[in-house]
């Protein structure tokens, strides 16, 4: 895993530094791999709360679950199921000011569905996650009259 994860850094580092204009921002990398029964959810905002990070983001994650829940597109609640699912992707922001992660899911036959984290979503075996941390900015959530939501508001720090 180590191996994996230091060739993975290796090569972002790589197209970084070879890249023509981009700007060279710090950023701090965090990886974590969670054990059976644990919350996802509540595990990231533990991860976030504990190295305080302001402006972060999942880079990877990949596991199994055995509980789900997920609030699926315009829906008001979320919705739960048991069995045995891979996470296939999980995606979004996260910062101590609020964070927004959506995840799909497969079941054994490969049927896939996705839509908003909520906490209720057991490991498995694992999830092994990497979370980018920028230290240039600031992520909040509040409402800006776009949307009825609390939207993402990123500062320069």
């Amino acid at each position: 895993m180590k191996y994996y994860l230091l060739l993975l850094l290796a090569v972002i580092s790589l197209q970084c530094n070879t890249t023509p204009n981009m700007q060279q921002t710090p950023v701090t990398i965090h990886a974590i791999r969670l054990k059976p029964g644990q919350d996802l959810q509540q595990e990231i905002d533990s991860l976030v709360a504990r190295e305080h990070i302001t402006a972060g983001w999942i880079m990877t994650c990949v596991g199994s679950l055995t509980q789900t829940n997920l609030r699926y597109a315009n829906q008001p609640n979320g919705s739960s199921l048991q069995g045995h699912f891979e996470i296939v992707s999980l995606t979004g922001t996260v910062s101590i000011n609020g964070s927004h992660l959506h995840m799909s899911i497969s079941d054994s036959t490969g049927t896939t569905i996705g839509g908003h984290l909520l906490p209720g979503n057991i490991i498995y075996t694992t999830a092994e996650i990497v979370i980018g941390q920028s230290h240039q900015h600031i992520f909040t959530r509040e409402k800006d009259g776009t949307t009825p939501w609390e939207e993402l508001q990123i500062q320069k720090q």
